[in-house]
């Protein structure tokens, strides 16, 4: 005994460990831990007995490897016939152990399938009802089947029954199915119908359907089959499953297709033998005495479960159905017409009389309280407010005990249990089967033995309140329909055995198990079949392609290139044995290892089993004839290595080495060494850790891993004899120069239109440009008195001081248009292009003609006289709000070749260039740069005294001219321009100024998006840190707006016109403007561009929202000050029919519209001026214009947009007419502001009547207009969907169904 307390408490003393196992075979599976906490001494071979436990997998299946921070595919897995401890094992007591679950040799784990005749039926598998969430609302979300994998559907469940897969929401379809099947009666007539493939197609017809997916229930091996072929024969697509139907409307509307598809066959009227009933209904006339009498049919009987009014629920069904049969008294308005006193008299309806009837049903709507059944049945007693069936040890029960003799019984052998409330819930059944007397459960794909406990927990909520919230919204578990059989030996069928079967039933179950066994071969290749992404570089137009390779996890190495080859189409590109497979990482670009003379191993073993989803990519990496494939060893990093020529000023593109994070940055020097053949003694390596993140190693002990570097690194080497190796890296020219190269993006810009001579001539001296040799006549301008080549300094001041000069002379010129046109002409005469000289190897002089000035062609030159509203009805989009242009970095990216070389020349020069054409320029001017940062309210390029707001501290600009592939068209040129982005958008206007031929303050600039769309850049003092590598930009000519300065969109309201709102022009409004200043500055414009002639008496600007028309806008009023303005704003210019009215703010304008209902129609708009809010100023007003008496004007708000539309059907009863208010400004009419639209009548004047005829051509007029307007004729809120079927397969075809 003590020993025995001894081993106790050395145990309790033991040190545990903690094992977290993950399993990795599934991919729905691999965020799920199990975790277990052993004794020390716990043997290997007892963790993997308890891992199996405790995840359902045959022991011996899987394997455990060590998950630790360690490469799995590594390391050899733990021995699961092992007897050594968890301690001897290397598992390491009082901290985490983590172990991946992955499969063994390749092959997925075994699921434990567990022995049924070994565990109690009352406790093993069984799921009755759903899983809701405890003290959940019902809804239709919160009753779901239980989670289910596909695999798990493969097998059948021990009860020997077979589920049915749930396509989203049809537990109501299952749940009538499943019945069904378990109806011998029903089954076996349904067997017996023949299917005549030559009359009908299969796939629509509702019986074969159903004969097919019974045959699957009877005899497939499957845990549960899918619905669709039968929902498909319905007409249903699969929207259909996402709609929540009555489980009693599917079984009539059922049965209703049935018939029709079994008439003028044997089983024409098999619902009616099944399932009708007849009644016999009598009426007797309290005055004479006439009785009389009627016979109905049904299918179900509808019962009240609790009486409408009382908070006392019926006991049980048969109380329910007694309420059914008691006599009811027909007086008041429901007096029976008597055929013999010939008048409507009180009556008696006595009960009705069962005549006939086989199976019915009953149903409980949960709080509806509606049931069907027939007159006598077999149930028990339950209390509760849905139907209780409480059983005792007996299954039959006699209604009456006074009519034994005669009494029909019925026997309950379904109970349909809808859980959740009349707004949603879940469909589930309890049937019980006529082969073992047994009672199941069939939800969804989960069939289960059930006790008469579990039925009673179908019996619905408590006797107590529900509390407030009841009825609709009212959660709980009730039986919401009972399907009852008569017990007659005589009449009562048995199921079909197997060799009982008609020949098409075996023919058919035949060819089921035919498809099935294909079905299961199929899926046995599938779970041995490796799925991985699949890449490769192509070889000719180095664009990374991508694929999924499937390949047997039993086919070789060799054979999977062979597939991944003719997979990717290099057949006529590259010889099969210039590619092989290798292991990649797609997202971190790297390389991680290759398979020498594993070309025979399969791939299941490379790959590490097939999985559902794989860590890791394969590349098919292809070679020239002439190359060697390079070795990838596990555990080296890749690093792509860019030569820099700070000569040339250029970064080449990439070499590729591997290394060890282990080696010292000497060892790597020299590897680097080897690869590009640079010196490894002078040798400066840099690493880019992350973006713009530039390290120097200077350390030469220091090894790769302490330095940074990763699975796939960048670095950038240079290797010269300069003192640039001398200074601090960071004021280097090495740092300036990578800074920049990180910083620099292409653009391509789009110049504005020229005329064909001006842009063939620079052509010609851009062609020139690379060729010093040939040099045309044009050319020899841009040479000095020498004969030499200007420098780039002197042609830069000369141009911009001729700009300037021209841009004084316009001011000056003001509105002489001829004369500006000729001072245009002699100013642009002399302004030449220089060389492009591309040779990085040449001169400095040379190197800093990249800067081009191009010509103009003196004749055509433009630029000036175009305005801003020229070129915005030039293109199809408008600008969009500059506060949405700065926020945005969206892009249409194109691909960069990221092998060409970039050059970087004149980078370092072009700040003192372009500091020393803007200082002389400046001097001519007598101004200064202002680089205050830009009011937050402004898109302007200058401030208040014309000050530019360019920020050069970023300066590297390299333009050069660009043909375009196509669509360019005629006299279009474009650049390709690489520029640092760290550039102000002002300082980029700067440097396109010799590329345009005008100031940046006369251009704009456009950003190309997706699908060609353009949006104006307006934030000058932002960067184009937003803008990418190969974005596009267009120029516009057009003068830039000023500080205080705002675009504004001018729209035309005609109110009585059917598009009340068109665009006139764009003009510009200024911060301290009164609106008359506005007005008149738009007249001219007006004039010119779209063709009015206006007064400035007779036209008034008011606000615009959308398309409604709001303020009207005073002559006194000031811009900023008393209205709001900002960028792309919209405003509304109205032609006046006299003098304007409004001349205060105290004012208030509404726009009235006569409704005259003897008519039909609407008059057109007329504004009204009130001086106050006042409802009777708005009648005396609406009687003044109309000449309606006073006492009789009527009128109501219109609604939404204008002109608020409305059908003349509708409008005489449906607007919200002579509302109780006495001002306007309150509800329900809250008009508080210009632009209301009222309606108006007369109340004495009669709505005109129209016949069926004249309403429906109405109907179609008035639906024709509004559709115009964009208005709808009425409002139809959202519908339930009808349950249908439709015979012929297709719902379009049968849209009159009901």
């Amino acid at each position: 005994m003590k020993k025995k307390f001894l081993q106790i408490e050395n145990a309790a003393e033991e040190p545990r460990v903690l094992c977290i196992i993950q399993d990795t075979t599934n991919s729905k599976t691999v965020n799920e831990r199990i975790t277990l906490n052993l004794p020390a001494s716990t043997p290997v071979r007892k963790l993997f007995e308890d891992v199996a436990n405790k995840v359902g997998y045959i022991n011996g299946t899987f394997d455990l490897v060590w998950g630790n921070g360690i490469n799995t595919a590594e390391m050899a897995p733990l021995d699961h016939t092992s007897d050594k401890s968890l301690l001897d094992a290397n598992f390491e007591p009082g901290k985490k152990n983590f172990l991946h679950l992955t499969d063994k040799d390749g092959e997925q784990p075994q699921i434990l399938l567990e022995d049924s005749s070994a565990v109690d039926d009352s406790v093993h598998d069984r799921f009755i009802g759903p899983l809701p969430r405890e003290g959940s609302v019902g809804s239709a979300s919160d009753y779901v089947s239980q989670s289910y994998s596909y695999s798990s559907i493969l097998n059948k469940s021990e009860t020997g029954y077979v589920g049915l897969v749930n396509q989203a929401m049809t537990c109501y379809l299952n749940s009538l199915l499943q019945t069904l099947f378990m109806t011998p009666e029903f089954r076996n007539a349904l067997y017996k119908w023949e299917f005549e493939e030559s009359e009908e197609d299969p796939v629509t017809s509702i019986p074969y359907q159903l004969q097919r997916l019974f045959v699957l229930l009877q005899t497939s091996k499957k845990r549960a089959i899918e619905t669709t072929d039968v929902t498909r024969s319905f007409g249903w697509d699969s929207s259909e499953a996402w709609q929540q139907h009555d489980v009693q409307e599917l079984c009539r509307v059922m049965f209703d297709a049935l018939e029709q598809k079994w008439k003028q066959t044997e089983q024409a009227d098999l619902i009616n033998e099944l399932y009708q009933g007849k009644l016999k209904d009598y009426v007797r006339c309290l005055e004479c005495g006439y009785e009389g009498w009627r016979i109905d049919t049904y299918l179900d009987i509808p019962l009240v479960i609790r009486p409408y009014g009382s908070s006392q629920a019926f006991a049980s069904v048969e109380e329910a159905l007694h309420a059914f049969i008691q006599p009811e008294i027909l007086d008041g308005p429901n007096q029976y017409f008597c055929e013999r006193c010939k008048k409507k008299c009180d009556a008696r309806k006595k009960s009705p009389q069962t005549e006939s009837c086989t199976d019915s049903g009953a149903e409980n709507e949960g709080s509806c309280h509606s049931d069907q059944m027939s007159n006598d049945f077999s149930n028990d007693d339950g209390v509760d407010e849905g139907i209780c069936l409480e059983s005792n040890s007996g299954t039959e029960k006699i209604s009456k005990p006074g009519l034994e003799k005669n009494s029909l019984i019925y026997e309950l052998f379904s109970v349909m249990v809808h859980s959740g409330s009349a707004a949603g819930g879940h469909y589930y059944a309890c049937i019980k089967s006529f082969s073992d007397e047994q009672w199941y459960s069939f939800n969804d794909q989960h069939v289960s033995r059930i006790t008469q406990e579990d039925i009673k927990k179908t019996h619905g909520g408590s006797s107590g309140s529900r509390g407030y919230y009841s009825s609709a919204f009212a959660s709980s578990t009730n039986a919401y329909m009972l399907i009852y059989r008569l017990k007659d030996p005589a009449r009562n069928a048995k199921f079909l055995e197997v060799d009982e079967y008609p020949e098409h039933i075996k023919n058919l179950v035949q060819k089921e198990r035919e498809l099935e066994e294909q079905e299961k071969r199929q899926r046995e290749i599938e779970r041995n079949t490796c799925k991985i992404k699949l890449y490769c570089l192509h070889p000719v137009k180095q664009v990374m392609m991508e694929n999924k390779l499937e390949v047997h996890k039993d086919k070789t190495l060799k054979e999977a290139v062979e597939v991944a080859y003719k997979m990717m189409d290099l057949e006529e590109v590259i010889p099969l044995d210039c590619c092989r497979l290798v292991k990649y990482d797609e997202f971190h670009d790297y390389l991680e290892r290759s398979y020498e003379g594993e070309e025979d191993t399969p791939m299941g073993l490379l790959l590490g089993g097939v999985k559902s989803t794989y860590m890791f990519d394969l590349l098919l990496e292809t070679r020239k004839p002439d190359q060697v494939f390079q070795s990838y060893k596990p555990g080296e990093v890749m690093v792509k290595v860019h030569v820099v020529d700070l000569k040339a000023e250029s970064v080449a593109a990439p070499i590729t080495v591997r290394a060890y994070l282990n080696q010292t940055v000497t060892e790597f020097k020299q590897l680097i060494a080897k690869a590009t053949h640079l010196s490894a003694e002078t040798m400066r390596v840099v690493l880019e850790r992350c973006y713009n993140d530039l390290r120097l190693l200077s350390v030469p002990s220091k090894t790769l891993k302490a330095e940074g570097f990763f699975r796939s690194n960048k670095v950038f080497v240079e290797s010269s004899e300069t003192l640039d190796y001398q200074m601090a890296f960071t004021d280097s020219h090495l740092w300036k120069l990578l800074d920049r190269h990180a910083n620099t993006i292409r653009l391509f810009v789009l110049l504005p239109e020229q005329s064909p001579g001006s842009y063939s001539k620079r052509t010609a001296y851009q062609k020139a440009g690379g060729d010093s040799g040939n040099v045309d006549d044009d050319c020899e301008r841009i040479k000095g008195p020498g004969g030499g080549l200007k420098s780039v300094e002197a042609i830069l001041e000369e141009s911009t001081e001729k700009l300037k000069s021209l841009s004084l002379q316009q001011q000056q010129d003001g509105d002489n248009g001829d004369s500006s046109k000729s001072t245009e002409t002699s100013d642009f005469e002399n302004i030449e292009s220089p060389l492009n000289e591309r040779d990085s190897s040449a001169s400095v002089d040379n190197r800093e003609l990249e800067q081009h000035i191009p010509t103009s062609d003196p004749e055509n030159f433009q630029s000036e006289e175009r305005s801003d509203s020229d070129v915005n009805n030039d293109r199809s989009t408008s600008s969009v709000d500059s506060d949405i242009l700065s926020s945005s970095h969206s892009s249409d990216t194109l691909c960069n070749a990221d092998n060409a070389q970039i050059p970087l020349a004149n980078g370092l020069d072009s700040h003192s260039i372009t500091s020393s054409r803007r200082t002389k320029a400046n001097e001519g001017r007598k101004e200064t740069w202002d680089t205050a940062e830009e009011d937050s309210g402004t898109d302007s390029e200058y401030d208040e005294s014309g000050k530019s707001r360019g920020e050069m501290q970023y300066v590297y600009f390299k333009a050069e001219p660009y043909a375009a592939d196509e669509g360019s068209g005629e006299g279009h040129k474009w650049l390709m321009v690489h520029v640092d982005k760290r550039i102000t958008l002002a300082a980029f206007k700067q440097h396109l100024e010799p590329f345009v031929g005008v100031l940046s303050s006369h251009f704009k600039v456009f950003r190309v998006y997706a699908s060609n769309q353009e949006f104006e850049s307006v934030r000058l003092n932002e960067t184009l840190s937003s803008f990418s590598d190969d974005n596009k930009i267009t120029i516009r000519l057009g003068r830039a707006l000023k500080k205080g300065e705002y675009r504004v969109k001018v729209y035309q309201l005609l109110v009585n016109e059917q598009e009340p709102c068109k665009f006139l022009l764009d003009a510009v409004f200024a911060k301290g403007m009164t609106v008359r200043q506005s007005k008149e500055e738009l007249i001219p414009q007006l004039r010119e561009q779209c063709g009015l002639e206006l007064s400035i008496d007779r036209f008034r600007l008011r606000k615009k929202t959308w398309k409604n028309p709001g303020t009207v806008f005073l002559d006194y009023h000031i811009y900023e000050e008393d209205i709001n303005i900002s960028s792309n704003w919209e405003v509304f210019l109205e032609v006046l029919d006299g003098v304007e009215k409004m001349k205060s703010m105290s004012q208030l304008a509404v726009l009235s519209r006569r409704w005259r209902p003897s008519e039909m129609k609407l008059d057109p708009f007329q504004e009204v001026v009130l001086e106050s809010s006042s409802v009777d100023e708005l009648r005396e007003k609406l009687s003044e214009i109309s000449g309606i008496p006073l006492e009789d004007i009527e009128f109501a708000k219109g609604r939404g947009t204008f002109p608020c539309d409305i059908s003349v059907l509708d409008i005489h009863q449906d607007l919200d007419w002579n509302p109780k208010v006495s001002t306007l400004n309150v509800w329900p009419l809250y008009i508080c502001d210009d632009g209301a639209v009222i309606f108006y009548r007369d109340k004495t004047e009669e709505l005109m009547e129209l016949t069926d005829e004249q309403r429906n051509e109405l109907m179609k007029k008035e639906s024709s207009r509004l559709q115009k307007t964009g208005h709808r004729v009425t409002y139809s809120p959202r519908k339930e969907k009808a349950l249908k079927i439709y015979l012929d397969g297709a719902p379009n075809k049968d849209l009159t169904q009901d």
